[in-house]
Protein backbone atom coordinates (compact mmCIF):
# COMPACT_ATOMS: atom_id res chain seq x y z
CA UNK A 1 0.00 0.00 0.00
CA UNK A 2 1.30 3.45 -0.91
CA UNK A 3 1.72 5.40 2.36
CA UNK A 4 -0.18 8.66 2.61
CA UNK A 5 0.92 9.76 6.08
CA UNK A 6 4.17 9.41 7.98
CA UNK A 7 2.45 7.13 10.50
CA UNK A 8 2.20 4.53 7.73
CA UNK A 9 5.92 4.51 6.92
CA UNK A 10 8.28 1.69 7.75
CA UNK A 11 11.19 3.15 9.68
CA UNK A 12 13.84 4.42 9.65
CA UNK A 13 12.57 6.68 6.87
CA UNK A 14 14.02 9.89 5.48
CA UNK A 15 11.65 12.86 5.53
CA UNK A 16 12.04 16.23 3.80
CA UNK A 17 9.71 19.04 4.83
CA UNK A 18 8.77 20.55 1.48
CA UNK A 19 7.84 24.00 2.80
CA UNK A 20 11.05 24.33 4.83
CA UNK A 21 13.08 23.14 1.85
CA UNK A 22 11.52 25.74 -0.45
CA UNK A 23 12.09 28.40 2.18
CA UNK A 24 15.78 27.55 2.35
CA UNK A 25 16.18 27.54 -1.43
CA UNK A 26 14.37 30.87 -1.67
CA UNK A 27 16.51 32.46 1.05
CA UNK A 28 19.76 31.39 -0.59
CA UNK A 29 18.66 32.35 -4.11
CA UNK A 30 17.81 35.86 -2.94
CA UNK A 31 21.32 36.23 -1.52
CA UNK A 32 23.16 34.45 -4.35
CA UNK A 33 21.06 34.43 -7.50
CA UNK A 34 21.65 32.55 -10.73
CA UNK A 35 25.26 31.65 -11.48
CA UNK A 36 26.45 33.33 -8.26
CA UNK A 37 25.51 30.05 -6.57
CA UNK A 38 26.80 26.70 -7.75
CA UNK A 39 24.77 24.39 -5.47
CA UNK A 40 26.66 21.38 -4.15
CA UNK A 41 24.85 18.12 -4.85
CA UNK A 42 26.98 16.17 -2.36
CA UNK A 43 24.69 17.40 0.42
CA UNK A 44 21.54 15.77 -0.97
CA UNK A 45 22.56 13.40 -3.79
CA UNK A 46 19.15 13.74 -5.41
CA UNK A 47 18.48 14.89 -8.97
CA UNK A 48 14.90 15.85 -8.16
CA UNK A 49 16.06 18.17 -5.41
CA UNK A 50 18.69 19.56 -7.78
CA UNK A 51 15.93 20.15 -10.32
CA UNK A 52 14.10 22.21 -7.70
CA UNK A 53 17.28 24.26 -7.22
CA UNK A 54 17.31 24.72 -10.99
CA UNK A 55 13.81 26.16 -10.77
CA UNK A 56 15.19 28.78 -8.40
CA UNK A 57 17.50 29.94 -11.19
CA UNK A 58 20.70 27.96 -10.61
CA UNK A 59 21.93 26.28 -13.79
CA UNK A 60 25.48 25.45 -12.64
CA UNK A 61 26.15 22.74 -10.06
CA UNK A 62 29.00 21.41 -7.95
CA UNK A 63 29.47 17.66 -7.59
CA UNK A 64 31.73 15.60 -5.34
CA UNK A 65 31.83 12.32 -7.25
CA UNK A 66 31.80 11.11 -10.86
CA UNK A 67 28.52 9.36 -10.06
CA UNK A 68 26.94 12.71 -9.23
CA UNK A 69 28.16 14.25 -12.51
CA UNK A 70 26.93 11.31 -14.58
CA UNK A 71 23.58 11.19 -12.79
CA UNK A 72 22.98 14.92 -13.12
CA UNK A 73 23.77 14.81 -16.83
CA UNK A 74 21.53 11.80 -17.39
CA UNK A 75 18.67 13.60 -15.64
CA UNK A 76 19.26 16.71 -17.74
CA UNK A 77 19.74 18.92 -14.68
CA UNK A 78 22.20 21.76 -15.10
CA UNK A 79 24.24 22.98 -18.03
CA UNK A 80 27.64 23.37 -16.33
CA UNK A 81 28.82 20.71 -13.87
CA UNK A 82 31.94 20.99 -11.72
CA UNK A 83 33.63 17.97 -10.14
CA UNK A 84 35.20 19.69 -7.14
CA UNK A 85 37.40 16.72 -6.39
CA UNK A 86 40.60 15.21 -7.75
CA UNK A 87 40.12 11.95 -9.68
CA UNK A 88 42.77 9.81 -11.37
CA UNK A 89 40.77 6.65 -12.05
CA UNK A 90 40.88 6.10 -15.82
CA UNK A 91 37.47 4.47 -16.23
CA UNK A 92 35.71 7.18 -14.24
CA UNK A 93 37.46 9.94 -16.11
CA UNK A 94 36.57 8.28 -19.43
CA UNK A 95 32.94 8.20 -18.32
CA UNK A 96 33.09 11.90 -17.48
CA UNK A 97 34.58 12.63 -20.90
CA UNK A 98 31.59 10.95 -22.54
CA UNK A 99 29.26 13.07 -20.43
CA UNK A 100 31.16 16.21 -21.44
CA UNK A 101 29.97 15.68 -25.02
CA UNK A 102 26.45 16.61 -23.83
CA UNK A 103 27.02 19.02 -20.94
CA UNK A 104 30.00 21.11 -19.90
CA UNK A 105 32.09 19.21 -17.34
CA UNK A 106 34.93 20.83 -15.43
CA UNK A 107 37.21 18.94 -13.06
CA UNK A 108 39.37 20.16 -10.19
CA UNK A 109 43.09 19.53 -10.50
CA UNK A 110 45.96 20.23 -8.11
CA UNK A 111 48.93 18.41 -9.66
CA UNK A 112 50.57 17.51 -12.95
CA UNK A 113 49.31 13.95 -12.45
CA UNK A 114 45.64 14.96 -12.17
CA UNK A 115 46.01 17.21 -15.22
CA UNK A 116 47.57 14.42 -17.28
CA UNK A 117 44.83 12.02 -16.16
CA UNK A 118 42.12 14.45 -17.23
CA UNK A 119 43.79 15.23 -20.55
CA UNK A 120 44.34 11.53 -21.31
CA UNK A 121 40.63 10.88 -20.84
CA UNK A 122 39.71 13.69 -23.21
CA UNK A 123 38.46 16.16 -20.61
CA UNK A 124 39.17 19.72 -21.66
CA UNK A 125 38.02 22.03 -18.81
CA UNK A 126 39.66 22.34 -15.39
CA UNK A 127 39.75 24.58 -12.34
CA UNK A 128 42.99 24.85 -10.42
CA UNK A 129 42.20 23.71 -6.88
CA UNK A 130 44.06 25.96 -4.43
CA UNK A 131 44.82 25.20 -0.78
CA UNK A 132 43.44 28.15 1.17
CA UNK A 133 43.99 26.66 4.63
CA UNK A 134 42.07 23.38 4.81
CA UNK A 135 44.52 20.49 5.05
CA UNK A 136 42.98 18.54 2.22
CA UNK A 137 43.34 18.91 -1.55
CA UNK A 138 44.71 21.96 -3.36
CA UNK A 139 47.99 23.27 -4.71
CA UNK A 140 49.93 25.91 -2.77
CA UNK A 141 48.74 29.37 -3.90
CA UNK A 142 52.20 30.40 -5.14
CA UNK A 143 52.34 27.33 -7.42
CA UNK A 144 48.88 27.73 -8.97
CA UNK A 145 50.06 29.78 -11.96
CA UNK A 146 52.75 27.27 -12.80
CA UNK A 147 50.19 24.46 -12.70
CA UNK A 148 47.85 26.41 -14.98
CA UNK A 149 50.66 26.87 -17.49
CA UNK A 150 51.26 23.12 -17.47
CA UNK A 151 47.56 22.46 -18.07
CA UNK A 152 47.44 24.80 -21.04
CA UNK A 153 50.40 22.98 -22.56
CA UNK A 154 48.22 19.86 -22.46
CA UNK A 155 45.63 21.71 -24.60
CA UNK A 156 43.33 22.08 -21.59
CA UNK A 157 41.18 25.14 -20.90
CA UNK A 158 41.85 26.55 -17.45
CA UNK A 159 38.57 28.18 -16.43
CA UNK A 160 39.92 29.67 -13.20
CA UNK A 161 40.45 28.64 -9.59
CA UNK A 162 38.57 27.15 -6.68
CA UNK A 163 39.35 26.92 -2.98
CA UNK A 164 37.43 25.62 0.00
CA UNK A 165 37.72 27.29 3.39
CA UNK A 166 36.18 24.28 5.12
CA UNK A 167 38.41 24.74 8.17
CA UNK A 168 36.47 27.94 8.95
CA UNK A 169 32.90 26.72 8.58
CA UNK A 170 32.27 25.95 12.23
CA UNK A 171 34.07 28.80 13.99
CA UNK A 172 31.45 30.00 16.48
CA UNK A 173 32.20 33.71 16.26
CA UNK A 174 30.91 35.23 13.03
CA UNK A 175 33.53 38.00 13.25
CA UNK A 176 36.35 35.48 13.58
CA UNK A 177 34.86 33.46 10.75
CA UNK A 178 34.76 36.56 8.57
CA UNK A 179 38.40 37.41 9.31
CA UNK A 180 39.42 33.86 8.43
CA UNK A 181 37.46 33.98 5.18
CA UNK A 182 39.13 37.26 4.20
CA UNK A 183 42.58 35.73 4.74
CA UNK A 184 41.76 32.54 2.84
CA UNK A 185 40.28 34.48 -0.05
CA UNK A 186 43.35 36.71 -0.15
CA UNK A 187 45.31 33.53 -0.95
CA UNK A 188 42.75 32.53 -3.58
CA UNK A 189 42.83 36.00 -5.16
CA UNK A 190 46.61 35.79 -5.43
CA UNK A 191 46.30 32.44 -7.19
CA UNK A 192 43.51 33.71 -9.46
CA UNK A 193 45.73 36.54 -10.67
CA UNK A 194 48.46 34.06 -11.59
CA UNK A 195 46.10 31.50 -13.14
CA UNK A 196 43.66 33.63 -15.12
CA UNK A 197 40.26 32.46 -16.29
CA UNK A 198 36.77 33.68 -15.48
CA UNK A 199 35.85 31.58 -12.41
CA UNK A 200 36.80 32.15 -8.79
CA UNK A 201 34.83 29.57 -6.83
CA UNK A 202 34.75 28.99 -3.07
CA UNK A 203 32.59 29.03 0.03
CA UNK A 204 29.97 26.89 1.68
CA UNK A 205 26.90 27.08 3.85
CA UNK A 206 28.83 28.25 6.91
CA UNK A 207 30.35 31.21 5.08
CA UNK A 208 27.54 31.97 2.63
CA UNK A 209 27.09 35.53 3.90
CA UNK A 210 30.78 36.40 4.38
CA UNK A 211 31.86 36.85 0.77
CA UNK A 212 30.41 40.24 -0.10
CA UNK A 213 33.89 41.78 -0.10
CA UNK A 214 35.93 38.80 -1.29
CA UNK A 215 37.18 37.89 -4.74
CA UNK A 216 34.82 35.02 -5.52
CA UNK A 217 32.15 35.13 -8.21
CA UNK A 218 30.42 31.86 -7.40
CA UNK A 219 29.59 30.19 -4.08
CA UNK A 220 29.62 26.44 -3.55
CA UNK A 221 27.07 25.56 -0.86
CA UNK A 222 24.97 22.46 -0.30
CA UNK A 223 23.89 21.86 3.29
CA UNK A 224 21.71 24.99 3.36
CA UNK A 225 18.94 23.12 1.54
CA UNK A 226 18.39 20.43 4.18
CA UNK A 227 20.53 21.54 7.17
CA UNK A 228 21.70 19.57 10.23
CA UNK A 229 22.44 20.16 13.89
CA UNK A 230 26.09 20.97 13.12
CA UNK A 231 25.23 24.00 10.99
CA UNK A 232 22.25 24.91 13.18
CA UNK A 233 24.72 25.99 15.88
CA UNK A 234 25.71 28.97 13.72
CA UNK A 235 22.27 30.57 13.73
CA UNK A 236 22.01 30.66 9.94
CA UNK A 237 18.72 31.73 8.30
CA UNK A 238 17.97 28.20 7.10
CA UNK A 239 15.45 25.85 8.70
CA UNK A 240 15.91 22.18 9.39
CA UNK A 241 14.07 20.47 6.54
CA UNK A 242 15.38 16.89 6.75
CA UNK A 243 14.63 14.31 9.43
CA UNK A 244 14.99 10.59 9.94
CA UNK A 245 11.68 9.22 11.14
CA UNK A 246 11.95 6.52 13.79
CA UNK A 247 9.54 4.27 15.64
CA UNK A 248 9.66 3.83 19.39
CA UNK A 249 10.39 0.11 19.73
CA UNK A 250 11.06 -0.18 23.47
CA UNK A 251 10.33 1.78 26.62
CA UNK A 252 11.41 1.49 30.23
CA UNK A 253 10.88 3.57 33.32
CA UNK A 254 13.91 5.75 32.58
CA UNK A 255 14.52 5.64 28.84
CA UNK A 256 13.13 4.70 25.45
CA UNK A 257 14.57 3.42 22.18
CA UNK A 258 13.86 4.36 18.55
CA UNK A 259 14.88 2.28 15.54
CA UNK A 260 17.24 4.90 14.10
CA UNK A 261 20.94 4.22 14.55
CA UNK A 262 24.42 4.37 13.08
CA UNK A 263 23.26 2.78 9.82
CA UNK A 264 20.82 5.60 9.09
CA UNK A 265 22.62 8.67 10.47
CA UNK A 266 25.85 10.49 9.72
CA UNK A 267 27.57 10.49 13.12
CA UNK A 268 30.95 12.12 12.48
CA UNK A 269 29.63 15.43 13.86
CA UNK A 270 28.21 13.87 16.99
CA UNK A 271 24.85 12.62 18.19
CA UNK A 272 21.57 13.52 16.51
CA UNK A 273 18.90 15.46 18.36
CA UNK A 274 15.24 14.70 19.05
CA UNK A 275 12.89 17.46 20.12
CA UNK A 276 11.84 16.94 23.73
CA UNK A 277 14.51 14.36 24.48
CA UNK A 278 18.18 13.96 25.28
CA UNK A 279 20.20 11.40 23.34
CA UNK A 280 22.13 9.01 25.57
CA UNK A 281 23.84 7.10 22.77
CA UNK A 282 23.42 5.57 19.33
CA UNK A 283 24.18 2.00 18.31
CA UNK A 284 23.87 0.15 15.03
CA UNK A 285 20.06 0.05 14.85
CA UNK A 286 19.03 2.07 17.91
CA UNK A 287 19.09 5.48 19.55
CA UNK A 288 18.45 5.57 23.28
CA UNK A 289 16.64 8.64 24.59
CA UNK A 290 15.58 10.11 27.89
CA UNK A 291 12.87 12.78 28.14
CA UNK A 292 14.17 16.30 28.69
CA UNK A 293 13.13 18.07 31.88
CA UNK A 294 10.56 20.11 29.95
CA UNK A 295 8.88 17.00 28.53
CA UNK A 296 9.32 14.62 31.45
CA UNK A 297 5.55 14.23 31.79
CA UNK A 298 5.02 13.43 28.10
CA UNK A 299 3.79 9.89 27.58
CA UNK A 300 5.53 7.93 24.80
CA UNK A 301 4.39 4.45 23.83
CA UNK A 302 5.81 1.66 21.74
CA UNK A 303 4.76 2.32 18.14
CA UNK A 304 4.90 6.11 18.36
CA UNK A 305 6.91 7.95 15.72
CA UNK A 306 9.65 10.51 16.47
CA UNK A 307 11.69 12.73 14.14
CA UNK A 308 15.44 12.49 14.58
CA UNK A 309 17.58 15.42 13.37
CA UNK A 310 20.95 14.29 11.94
CA UNK A 311 24.16 16.02 12.98
CA UNK A 312 25.69 15.76 9.47
CA UNK A 313 23.36 15.79 6.52
CA UNK A 314 25.72 14.67 3.71
CA UNK A 315 26.52 11.13 4.93
CA UNK A 316 22.98 10.76 6.28
CA UNK A 317 21.55 11.20 2.79
CA UNK A 318 24.00 8.62 1.42
CA UNK A 319 22.51 5.98 3.74
CA UNK A 320 18.98 6.20 2.31
CA UNK A 321 17.50 5.19 -1.03
CA UNK A 322 14.39 7.32 -0.83
CA UNK A 323 13.24 10.62 0.67
CA UNK A 324 9.58 11.27 1.46
CA UNK A 325 8.43 14.83 0.80
CA UNK A 326 6.06 15.85 3.56
CA UNK A 327 3.88 18.70 4.70
CA UNK A 328 3.21 18.05 8.36
CA UNK A 329 2.40 14.33 8.49
CA UNK A 330 1.03 14.21 4.93
CA UNK A 331 3.27 12.56 2.32
CA UNK A 332 3.30 14.70 -0.83
CA UNK A 333 5.80 12.76 -2.95
CA UNK A 334 8.90 10.59 -2.79
CA UNK A 335 12.30 11.25 -4.37
CA UNK A 336 15.03 8.76 -5.14
CA UNK A 337 18.46 9.50 -3.62
CA UNK A 338 19.88 8.51 -6.97
CA UNK A 339 23.35 10.07 -6.81
CA UNK A 340 24.67 7.95 -3.96
CA UNK A 341 27.98 6.12 -4.36
CA UNK A 342 31.01 6.80 -6.50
Amino acid sequence: MQPHTTSQLATPALLVDLDALNGNLRTMSLRHNGAKLRPHTKAHKCTQLANLQLQYGHKTFTCATPREIIGMAAAGVGEDLLLANEVVDRDRLNSLAKVSEKVRVTVAVDSNATIIAAASAGLRDVLIDVNVGLKRCGVAPQLAGQLADFARKQKITVRGVMGYEGHLMMIDSRDKRKLGVAESMRLLAQAATDVGGEIISAGGTGTFDLHDETCINELQAGSYALMDTHYAKLGLPFAQSCFVLGTVISTSQDWLVVDVGLKSLGMDHGNPTVDGFEVLFCSDEHTTLVPSKESASTKVSVGDKLRVVPAHIDPTMAMHELAYLVRGDEIIDSWSIDLRGW
